[in-house]
């Protein structure tokens, strides 16, 4: 096989190689997610073998004379004339180069949000963490162990008693 179609199959060999579906697998929750998941996988899996075994292969070479001594040379020369003229066109890739710009400023994007996103997911982790401990701890806790904790509340009702500001 050769041009655009091997490189077809290159592309889809490579994808296939380069998806972690056990990794996208544990982050489904639900049983019809993991159904859908299950089947688009096995759709892929079906694509990518008929493009590695369908059009990995070139085609076999005619047998012209065969065919001459079974239906006649004049018309078989006239089918093989016309098959020979056959010029299949090079595909053109013009939309790759219009919508690349476009997908990897959609890529910066999303690892800026992906970034975002774990330090926020890092934030609330710390934060209940933080919620947790003080639940666990709010029965026996001073006031001295709690404003350690929260040294701006401390401060804001030292400022509070110091300016007769008595929270009303």
């Amino acid at each position: 096989m050769s041009g655009p179609a091997k490189k077809v199959v290159d592309v889809a060999f490579k994808a296939g190689k380069n998806i972690d579906w056990e990794g996208m697998a544990k982050l489904l929750v639900s049983d019809e997610a993991r159904r859908e998941f299950s089947g688009l996988r096995r759709a892929f899996d079906e694509v990518n073998s008929q493009l590695q075994t369908k059009f990995s292969q070139e085609p076999e070479p005619i047998d012209w004379e065969y065919y001459r001594k079974g239906i006649g040379p004049r018309l078989v020369d006239m089918y093989k004339e016309a098959y020979e003229s056959i010029e299949i066109p090079k595909f053109v890739d013009t939309v790759t180069p219009q919508y690349k710009p476009k997908f990897e400023a959609l890529y910066v994007e999303l690892k800026e949000a992906e970034e975002k996103s774990w330090k926020e997911s890092e934030r609330l982790e710390k934060e209940i963490a933080d919620v947790q401990k003080l639940k666990k701890n709010m029965s026996t806790m001073t006031a001295d162990e709690y404003f350690a904790d929260y040294p701006e509340l401390k401060k804001k009702f030292d400022d509070e008693i110091r300016n007769d500001q008595w929270g009303y």
